[in-house]
């Protein structure tokens, strides 16, 4: 357990994403441990430092967050400017939030690749 009282990322959650971006990509990607800090009320203006799993792929960085037993949040960004969520605050299932992830990207990059 973090100190801020979220619970740290097992290696089965790290193995969930792991496999599934092996899966999608065709080959291993290294997912980096970090942490991030989250408002995790809208309400409350604190921080929570909240662990994450990050990854690179295809020029996106990916970040799934823990914010709690079974809660994750995530996103997907280019540029400090360029971030973007999946239109859902938080996940309890880390698969689909893993897989919904992914395939928002892929979305996105196809949607970029016509705008050029």
């Amino acid at each position: 357990q973090s100190m801020s009282g979220v619970p740290n990322i097992p290696d089965s959650e790290l193995w969930v994403v792991e496999a599934t971006l092996r899966e999608r990509y065709g080959k291993p990607v290294e997912v980096q441990l970090a942490d991030v800090e989250l408002r995790l009320d809208p309400a409350v203006m604190e921080l929570t430092q909240c662990p994450a799993m990050v990854w690179k792929e295809q020029g996106a960085g990916f970040i799934i967050s823990k914010v709690g037993d079974n809660r994750y949040r995530c996103q997907f960004f280019y540029s400090a400017r360029e971030q973007y969520g999946t239109g859902k605050a938080e996940y309890d299932d880390l698969l689909d939030c893993v897989v919904t992830l992914l395939k928002l990207q892929a979305d996105h990059e196809a949607k970029r690749q016509q705008n050029k």
